[in-house]
Parts: C-alpha cells; structure tokens; sequence
C-alpha cells in the first residue's frame, strides 16, 4: 500500500508541484506561507494568460531536518505562477510603491460555475491579491539553490 509523502522525503530535491484541487492547492499554500517577496516580483501576461511571483520562501519542508541537525534555516526563490487567469484585482497592496515587501499567508481557491473561480492570495497587512481563473491551475517551483535564512529564524506570527 502506498504511503503519503513526507517532509523529510523532499530532502534537498527542488519543490516542484501543480495544484488541480483544493487538497493540492492547500500543499502548495503551506510550503509558501510566510514567503517574502518585493512588490515588483509578479506579472500578470494577459496574453498568455499567467500571473507569476519570485518568491524568497521559507523551507518548510526542511524544518525538522535542520532542527534535528542544528543546521541554519533556509529560504529559497521559487516561482509561484497561476494559469488560465482571466482578471487580476488587488486590495491593499500600493502597486507604485516599489520598494513594498509583501509577505504571503496563504493562497486559497473559490470554486464558481464549470470549474471557473476565484485564486486569493493573502499577505500580511491585510492584502489580497484575487486572480479570476478558467480552472485551477497553479504551480511552485523552485529556481534556485536553498540560502540560510537571513533573519536565522522560524518565520513566527502574532496571536
């Protein structure tokens, strides 16, 4: 019988997972939560139909291994990138502010009519990013090889 994966079975593998569901999508949203990215690290081509961020995101899935091990917490840039989108809205996010750095909570899924509906990201401070989609098609990838986190922390959040 097969077993679910677990964090420790990434090892030092590249994330690089699509999400169709909601059950995938809400994988993808735990490994990039409390990721960090400047304001001007996404794009929405309407022509292709894409919105994409460069992310600096927490290695969760490494966390037990460096704790274990007494090893630096690590970040890496991953590209988070949503296709099929047909709109793209924000709420308190100041686009023409450049050198705004934006934290990602979570990525969440609204389902609509045939498949169609609504991908939010939400960012500390209350931002929110809302993608209008054909179907729910997202992907994290990661780019780069891992760094030691610059903070040398677990990202931590107030109750």
């Amino acid at each position: 019988m097969p077993q679910d994966a677990r964090f420790e079975d990434g090892g030092e593998r590249p994330v690089n997972l699509m999400a169709e569901t909601t059950d995938d999508l809400t994988v993808i949203s735990a490994l990039v939560q409390d990721a960090i990215l400047p304001v001007t690290e996404m794009k929405y081509q309407s022509g292709a139909r894409r919105f994409a961020l460069l992310l600096n995101r927490f290695r969760w899935e490494d966390r037990p291994v460096a704790e274990r091990s007494g090893r630096a917490f690590e970040r890496v840039q991953s590209v988070l990138s949503v296709q099929d989108v047909l709109g793209v809205s924000s709420q308190g996010i100041d686009r023409a502010d450049k050198d705004v750095i934006l934290s990602l909570l979570s990525i969440t899924f609204e389902a609509g009519e045939d498949g169609a509906g609504h991908v939010d990201l939400t960012f500390a401070g209350d931002g929110v990013i809302r993608l209008a989609v054909e179907c729910l098609d997202v992907v994290l990838k990661d780019v780069t090889k891992p760094y030691v986190a610059p903070s040398g922390k677990v990202p931590t959040h107030r109750d």
